[in-house]
């Protein structure tokens, strides 16, 4: 046993030193004093980064197919009243939606940008005790209501009840409407009374719409936009007599939900055009985004970069209505962000690195402080004694 002691004693590498034969200097106390401190120091920026989380950034091909996106989008337009304001979509599978109203609200302003109304769009028309049926009539208490399509029927049994299915009719047909005063179910709904008190008024338009993952467009116009035989057609008399400005402030826009970091480039930008019409594009690259949380909550959502441009209205063709255009595209890379802690092996790793470096150090700075005074305090003895 005692033998095992003695080899042991041999691989010893760290030979103890008798007290009596310490030296112990003022220069080194306050080396150790510094060296401590900065121990001290590195030590706790090292606890905090370990305590904190940091994000991990991958990045790989796409290969999802048969998604859908939401975009959430807030714009404010000075000068277009909410009655002439609507939304369009299309994508290139052939997807078309036109003055969509699902999940939007519109609130008027006045020039001063103070809210006048809210309302959800697409909420009811008013109602008429006794409308106007086909054949000339009045209905009666026991009639059953079929409104008329105005030449737009494709058989007798077709009705139109509401001034949204005379437009519709009418797109079917590849018609316009330019003369809205004769559609009887637009005068009872109040639309054209509706543009007349809202002259003047601006209009902030919100809400999400719900798209197919691959490339496409939505835009906003002043007018109900149709789209027959691929080309716009605008059914409102009202944008096709006057002028309309098209200036914007773009209060967010975002291509799914928020997560940590994002940053949306087009968030609280605004636009003033002088000439009325025009047609301002937006090119966007949308890059698809997930997200993860220290918790593991996962958040699948998008980020954009963003390139625009602005054609005057003699530039833009006459079958293409004035108005803000967003086109869209993905990109094949997604980007993966992942919170994480630091390992604690790592920490450790790092702790002990920092205590034993600037031990180290701090011994070469001794011995070369401690020696560099003995030399000097030599060479003052020499020359006292010549």
């Amino acid at each position: 046993m005692e033998s095992v002691i003695q080899r042991l004693r041999k691989l010893d590498a760290y030979p103890k030193i008798n007290e009596d034969f310490y030296s112990r200097t003022f220069s080194g106390g306050l080396i150790t004093l510094v060296s401590s401190l900065v121990m001290l120091f590195l030590f706790f920026s090292e606890f905090r980064l370990y305590l904190h989380t940091v994000t991990e950034t991958k990045l790989m091909v796409d290969t999802v197919r048969g998604e859908t996106l939401r975009i959430n989008f807030d714009l404010t337009f000075p000068a277009v009243p909410c009655s002439l304001l609507s939304l369009d979509a299309m994508d290139i599978m052939g997807e078309q939606h036109f003055d969509i109203k699902h999940n939007i609200s519109k609130k008027r302003i006045n020039v001063h940008g103070d809210v006048i109304e809210v309302r959800k769009d697409g909420i009811g028309a008013p109602k008429i005790e006794k409308p106007l049926q086909r054949h000339g009539g009045r209905l009666g208490h026991n009639e059953t209501y079929c409104g008329s399509c105005f030449g737009a029927e494709t058989s007798d049994d077709d009705c139109c009840n509401s001034c949204d299915e005379v437009r519709e009719a009418y797109r079917k047909k590849g018609w316009a409407l330019t003369n809205m005063d004769m559609i009887d179910q637009c005068k009872r709904e109040g639309f054209i009374q509706k543009v007349k008190d809202e002259e003047g008024e601006g209009c902030n338009m919100y809400g999400s719409l719900e798209v197919n993952k691959v490339a496409g467009n939505f835009h906003f116009s002043p007018g109900k936009g149709l789209y027959q035989s691929s080309f716009f057609l605008q059914d409102l008399f009202v944008s096709q007599q006057e002028n309309h400005n098209i200036s914007h402030r773009i209060n967010r826009l975002a291509f799914g939900e928020y997560f940590p970091g994002v940053v949306n480039p087009l968030d609280g930008v605004s636009c003033v055009h002088e000439i009325p019409n025009g047609m301002h594009q937006y090119f966007l690259k949308v890059v698809p985004t997930i997200y993860t949380h220290i918790r593991g909550h996962t958040v699948r959502s998008n980020q954009y970069s963003v390139t625009e441009h602005y054609k005057k209205s003699e530039f833009v063709r006459a079958d293409t209505p004035p108005g803000v255009f967003f086109f869209y595209d993905f990109s094949p890379i997604k980007v993966i962000f992942k919170e994480e802690h630091i390992s604690f092996l790592h920490f450790m790793t790092n702790i002990c690195a920092i205590i034993g470096g600037i031990f180290t150090i701090a011994g070469i700075v001794d011995s070369f402080v401690y020696h560099g005074q003995r030399a000097i305090k030599k060479k003052v003895e020499v020359g006292k004694y010549r």
